[in-house]
């Protein structure tokens, strides 16, 4: 199959295909006559693996490992169950960053109740006092964005 009818099959863009391919993650496919990509079932369960991969919000570092476990079943899974845990953790302290980034969220929420001009507005004002690294939410490093957060891949 062409990497079109790949794409329309998996649900995935040809661009992320093409990546995954320059990362190594999806082998290259055999080429036509006319130079076409072909992509085998083989691909195809390949891309599944990686998309279920990264719906659970996995790097690419993450599925790699998952990749190498699973083309080598040879090896104990006690691994595999490791890089879950260590992901586990990683999604638990997102969550406890996103909950305090909503404490801090609401708080300055409740500086306004928007009656006033926009000079007066409790929040605007909250947000142009400078603020210190022990002020931001969620954060020991003093960056208060919450990775992965906004992440469309």
């Amino acid at each position: 199959m062409k990497i079109g009818d790949l794409a329309r099959l998996t649900g995935c863009q040809v661009e992320t295909i093409r990546y995954y391919e320059r990362e190594g993650i999806l082998p290259e496919p055999a080429r036509s006559a006319a130079n076409y990509r072909l992509y085998s079932e083989a691909h195809a369960e390949r891309l599944g693996f990686i998309r279920h991969c990264r719906a659970l919000d996995m790097t690419l570092g993450e599925i790699r490992s998952l990749l190498d476990y699973h083309d080598h079943p040879e090896q104990p899974c006690h691994e595999a169950d490791a890089l879950i845990d260590e992901h586990l953790a990683h999604v638990e302290s997102r969550i406890a960053q996103l909950q305090a980034l909503k404490q801090a969220l609401v708080k300055l929420r409740a500086r306004c109740n928007g009656e006033s001009a926009a000079s007066d507005c409790g929040i605007l004002n909250e947000l142009a006092r400078p603020l210190e690294a022990k002020e931001l939410p969620g954060t020991e490093s003093g960056s208060a964005h919450v990775p992965g957060a906004h992440r469309g891949v």
